[in-house]
């Protein structure tokens, strides 16, 4: 009886380290998408985005991208003339300002807002956040395949219009493969993949495509001209900023 009591014991520490150590295994991991995705001082360049309907019709779009570390992106649109001047900024803490001309003056997007789609493309603002996934996730390893791992991403926040992602990563350079997004009810609705290029020290993502699958639409974004480490100030992550000089 001893004995049966003992090797219990022993099996159950066994698990608990197990189940710790997974747990650790996943937010290394996650830390070093995080990385990836963050590890410039700052970047910017040039994006073209491609709206495809559900007939394989494009529309195109132009913007200009800046980013500085892990919070501060401001992302303004240069093409076509309809949606020329329309910006974003996002900020610590999770903090976005939208600015479009219509308004004339920046807006504070809500937390409710976010899950609404980003100036018509399959983003959301949630998904154009620039705060780590770590600090807006909790991960567990899901799966260790021969050249990826998969992470299942549960958000920290209630309000998230998520109720997990499913993410691929790299199993060599811990980029994101893809991302699929479950709503609150459970059920697949979107999916992204990713095209990842090394441009001297950094990862870059030069092509995202975000599918809905319930829309049968998607949005692609290719990133261009791309340059790093140029000396972007805190001055030019402004709300002032958003709105160009007259």
């Amino acid at each position: 009886m001893k004995n049966i009591k003992r090797n219990s014991f022993i099996i159950l520490l066994a698990l608990l380290m197990v189940s710790g150590l997974q747990a650790q295994d996943a937010h290394n991991l996650l830390a070093k998408l995080d990385n990836i995705m963050f590890s410039p001082k700052d970047k910017q360049g040039k994006i073209s985005i491609i709206l495809i309907d559900k007939d394989g019709e494009e529309k195109i779009r132009e913007a200009e991208m800046f980013q500085k570390g892990r919070d501060k992106k401001l992302f303004r649109y240069t093409k076509p003339e309809k949606q020329a001047g329309i910006a974003t900024l996002s900020l610590s803490g999770g903090v976005m300002w939208l600015y479009m001309p219509a308004f004339g003056n920046p807006k504070k997007v809500t937390l409710l807002a976010r899950s609404q789609a980003f100036t018509g493309t399959d983003f959301s603002y949630e998904d154009m956040a620039t705060q780590p996934y770590a600090e807006r996730f909790l991960p567990r390893l899901a799966e260790t395949r021969e050249d990826a791992y998969v992470l299942v991403l549960t958000p920290r926040s209630e309000k998230s219009n998520y109720s997990k992602i499913i993410v691929t990563l790299d199993k060599t350079y811990y980029y994101p493969i893809k991302m699929e997004y479950f709503d609150n009810g459970g059920t697949k609705f979107k999916e992204a993949t990713y095209e990842y290029e090394k441009i001297g020290k950094y990862w870059n993502a030069k092509e995202v495509i975000m599918t809905n699958l319930k829309k049968n639409h998607s949005t692609k974004i290719r990133l261009t001209d791309i340059v790093f480490d140029q000396g972007l100030t805190d001055d030019f992550f402004t709300v002032e900023n958003l709105k160009p000089e007259e």
